[in-house]
C-alpha cells in the first residue's frame, strides 16, 4: 500500500530556502522565510526589484506552498540608484526595441523608482513582455502593470480551446481544473498542486484567442507524494 506524505512547515521552510539558494539571481543570505500552515512569508531585502521578483518566483516553484506573502523590501545600493527621468528614458528605450510590443501603445510613468505601465494591447503575452522589458533595469523599485487587454478577435469557442490546451500541457492536470466563460471573460476553478501549476494554467488561458480577462480562482493544494 501507499500513503501520502505531507510536508511539515519545517520541511517547507527548508525546501523554500534550498530553492532560493539554488536560484543564482537571489542573494539568499538577505532573505528570510517564515512558514505557517503551508503559507510562506518572505522578508528581508533585495538589492533590486528583479531579485525580489526572482525570489517570489522561486518560492512559487516549491511543492507544498499554498500561499505567499511578499514582505521583501528593495534596498538599492548607491551604484544602482537612478533618477526617475533616467529610469523612464531607459524603460522607453527597452520597450521601443521590443519586437512584440506595438510602437506607441504603452505609457510609462516613474515616481520614486516605481514604474507604472498603462495602455491597451491585444494579447496578455504583450502585457507580460512590457513588464519583462523593464523589470531588471537599474534603479527600479517596483512595477505597476495597469495595461488592459482588448483583443480584436472574439472567439465563440474559448472554453474548448483552453481545455484542449490544458490537456496538451505536461504540467497541468486538466481533470482538476474547471473552465467557465462569459463572453471574453474566463474563470478558472479547481485545485492545483503548486503555484507554478496555477500560473501555468492562467498563462494557457490567456493564450486563447479573444480572451481579455482571466479570473484565476484556482486553489493551491499540496496533494503530497506517495510512499510505500
Amino acid at each position: 500500500m501507499t500513503s501520502v506524505i505531507e510536508k511539515s512547515d519545517t520541511d517547507l521552510q527548508r525546501d523554500v530556502l534550498a530553492e532560493l539558494k539554488y536560484e543564482p539571481r537571489v542573494k539568499v543570505t538577505d532573505i528570510g522565510v517564515l512558514v505557517k500552515d503551508g503559507a510562506v512569508t518572505l522578508n528581508g531585502y533585495a538589492t533590486s526589484y528583479g531579485e525580489k521578483w526572482d525570489a517570489v518566483c522561486a518560492a512559487k516553484r516549491v511543492a507544498g506552498v499554498t500561499a505567499i506573502a511578499d514582505d521583501i523590501e528593495v534596498k538599492l545600493p548607491d551604484s544602482r540608484r537612478r533618477t526617475d527621468g533616467d529610469i523612464a528614458a531607459a524603460a522607453a528605450h527597452q520597450i521601443d526595441w521590443s519586437t512584440t510590443i506595438p510602437a506607441g501603445a504603452v505609457k510609462i510613468t516613474v515616481r520614486e523608482g516605481w514604474i507604472t505601465l498603462e495602455g491597451q494591447l491585444d494579447w496578455q503575452y504583450q502585457k507580460n513582455a512590457v513588464e519583462d522589458a523593464v523589470r531588471y533595469l537599474a534603479g527600479v523599485k517596483g512595477v505597476n502593470n495597469l495595461i488592459t487587454i482588448k483583443p480584436k478577435v472574439a472567439s465563440a469557442a474559448v472554453a474548448t480551446a483552453i481545455r484542449s490546451a490544458f490537456e496538451r500541457n505536461a504540467v497541468l492536470d486538466a481533470k482538476k481544473i474547471e473552465v467557465e466563460t462569459s463572453g471574453n471573460e474566463v474563470t478558472l476553478r479547481g485545485k492545483v498542486r503548486s503555484y507554478a501549476e496555477r500560473d501555468e494554467a492562467e498563462r494557457a488561458a490567456w493564450a486563447a484567442p479573444g480572451v481579455f480577462w482571466v479570473d484565476n480562482q484556482l486553489k493551491v493544494k499540496w496533494f503530497g507524494r506517495s510512499a510505500d
